[in-house]
């Protein structure tokens, strides 16, 4: 059976330099996701992509992110958070290296792939020191993971805006090559700020679990993905869909009779955790898509630049900083998980709406995107750090790594179907569409993307309201 040793006797004294360095890692991990959009195009004409190859290489990194990231939470429990935080940032560092100098589309995402790799790696093991580092206070941890949400939302929206800089005054490389310095900071810091891994879970690893559920997760991802681009009745997509289900159907069957799980099941006793991972989901499959659609109704609809697109989204992570830190910490004290889940999601839902109704063809940026992105922000800021919390603060110090491997990998399967969703129900209505001009056929589509995050959201209110137990 496996056990823990060296666990925490007194708090850090440097753990507050420590948050900031680890909310660092997860801002660079949540950027590369974002970072290279904007670069698209650039990448397409330099290297040879074909329009429905370019996918690819969004595509590449998500699927190996998604699909290692359960693999990456145990391997911190099993061989120390630090240690394997550090192999993530060494990973990073060399494939964003390879991806910023490639000189072909194989090279390209071949090195994408493995940023996914070492990023699945970084993501679990970094949140898992997070709660360890704020076990102590409740107050203090709901600040930290207040902070934690605010790297993250911020993550992917700045991604957007200096990927739009660096492609636009450099090349489409220098996107991709920025993480090698920041990687190197990054391992400069960590002997420094993050103490030597506390405890290492005495076990082995569980190899079947782990090819079962990295095979189910990655195809689950590269159904969805396939989804977005080929529509949810491809075979490509069905049968990812289909086998990868499957498998992780074995995966849990395997997992119950197992010792040393890698997914222990009995994880899902911690009180709140279950429905604080399907809060998460349910927060990305609501804002991911809204932010995406945000994008292509600037530059689509109100014709901005891409660069000034870019800048236009840059409201929304200083909203979301005000809010996650300011409001929502406070809310959460005050009233609760289960309370601030539910007034999130239910502003959050709102402020989608309202998206639907104030985005048109003829809108303003104040109005149509300003004004609502304000509500929306808010309400992702109460959702996302109810959810959080509700996901890995109750969790046993010995299961704080596949605990954040879990939360990780809702969010970003949150993300993923959402998107597909909304990009098939944008293309469905602008396909459909009796409009007399291109741009209105185009809105109409993005309108009802934002109505249905929105019915998203208030589903997630719903399940928040009937499945969470009252509580502080």
């Amino acid at each position: 059976m496996s056990t823990h040793t060296n666990t925490i006797s007194q708090p850090d004294p440097k753990r507050w330099k420590a948050l900031f360095l680890l909310c660092f890692a997860n801002f660079l991990v949540i950027m590369d996701a974002s970072i290279i959009q904007i670069a698209l195009p650039s990448i397409k004409e330099a290297l040879g992509y074909t329009q429905e190859s370019l996918q690819w290489v969004m595509s590449a990194f998500l699927l190996f992110f998604g699909g290692f990231l359960l693999l990456g939470g145990r391997l911190a429990d099993l061989f120390g958070n630090r240690r394997i935080f550090n192999l993530g940032v060494v990973i990073l560092a060399i494939s964003s290296l390879f991806a910023g100098l490639a000189w072909s589309e194989m090279i390209l995402n071949i090195s994408r792939a493995v940023q996914g790799m070492g990023s699945a790696l970084i993501a679990p093991a970094a949140l898992s020191m997070v709660m360890q580092l704020f076990s102590f206070s409740n107050k203090e941890k709901g600040k930290a993971l207040a902070f934690w949400g605010l790297s993250g939302a911020a993550g992917g929206a700045f991604g957007i805006v200096l990927g739009g800089v660096l492609t636009g005054f450099f090349s489409w490389r220098w996107p991709l090559l920025i993480y090698v310095p920041l990687s190197a900071l990054v391992l400069i810091l960590s002997p420094m700020l993050l103490r030597k891994s506390d405890r290492i879970v005495k076990g082995n690893i569980d190899y079947i679990g782990a090819v079962l559920v990295t095979a189910s997760l990655m195809l689950i991802v590269y159904g969805i993905v396939t989804a977005e681009h080929s529509g949810w009745q491809s075979s490509n997509t069905i049968i990812s869909l289909i086998v990868g289900v499957v498998l992780f159907l074995i995966f849990l069957l395997v997992e119950s009779k197992t010792k040393e799980a890698l997914l222990p099941l009995n994880i899902f006793k911690t009180p709140h955790l279950g429905i604080g991972n399907i809060g998460v989901f349910f927060v990305q499959a609501a804002w991911f898509p809204l932010m995406y659609m945000v994008i292509l109704y600037l530059q689509q609809v109100l014709q901005f630049s891409p660069s000034a697109g870019a800048m236009a989204v840059l409201p929304v992570p200083i909203f979301m900083a005000f809010f996650m830190v300011v409001v929502a910490e406070k809310v959460l004290a005050k009233f609760g998980m289960k309370m601030t889940m539910i007034l999130g999601f239910i502003i959050l839902g709102a402020g989608n709406i309202l998206f639907s109704q104030l985005a048109t063809v003829d809108g303003t940026y104040v109005i149509s995107v300003l004004f609502p992105s304000f509500f929306a922000a808010l309400g992702n800021a109460l959702a996302y750090l109810a959810a959080t919390t509700a996901s890995v603060s109750e969790v046993e110090s010995e299961k704080s790594g596949v605990a954040s491997g879990l939360y990780n990998t809702n969010f970003q399967i949150g993300s993923a179907i959402g998107l597909a969703i909304m990009v098939a129900i944008a293309g469905t209505t602008t396909n459909s569409s009796n409009a007399t001009s291109a741009v209105t056929a185009l809105n109409e589509g993005f309108q009802q993307a934002f109505f249905w995050s929105g019915i998203v959201a208030f589903i997630g209110a719903i399940l928040a309201l009937l499945f969470m137990r009252s509580k502080k």
